[in-house]
């Protein structure tokens, strides 16, 4: 716990910043509760349905991921992370399972290693950045993967209104 209290510490604790945190089981159902988590918790920002529906796409990349990827054959923690400050909204998507190998290639188009004895696509990161302005992925194996994610709420309504 200490060693996750240490990844909270810095931006995430910072005053004037709004946040929210939920640990999930790596369990596919959970997919869809922290879609509707993090679509609710941002509704403070004032969306659009095409900001929420973008960030609810990308949170969904990234916690099938965990659980796919991060924890293929056992069950594991998958730890949310959503802050809010200004006009920006971060996700931070969070597990311990089997760690990515080589960033870089997990996350070129097309690329996808078998889980469970089935392809998967390989295009959950190119999802992540199409739809979010920044994602950062850093990963070591056999200790998990750290997915930030984040988007700017409102930008184009300002530039209109």
């Amino acid at each position: 716990m200490e060693e996750q209290q240490k990844e909270l510490d810095g931006k995430w604790l910072q005053e004037g910043v709004q946040r929210m945190m939920v640990m999930l089981e790596s369990d596919s159902r959970n997919e869809s509760f922290a879609r509707v988590c993090v679509a609710s918790f941002m509704t403070r920002m004032n969306p659009t349905v095409a900001e929420t529906d973008d960030v609810k796409t990308a949170v969904s990349e990234a916690v099938t991921n965990s659980i796919v990827h991060g924890y293929p054959y056992e069950k594991g923690l998958i730890r949310l992370v959503c802050a809010i400050e200004k006009d920006t909204l971060t996700v931070q998507i969070r597990d311990w399972g089997r760690g990515i190998e080589n960033v870089k290639k997990a996350m070129e188009p097309m690329y996808s290693q078998s889980v469970r004895g089935t392809e998967r696509s390989g295009m959950g990161f190119c999802f992540m950045e199409a739809f979010m302005d920044e994602v950062q992925v850093r990963s070591k194996e056999n200790e998990g993967t750290r997915v930030v994610m984040t988007k700017k709420i409102g930008e184009k309504n300002h530039l209109n209104g």
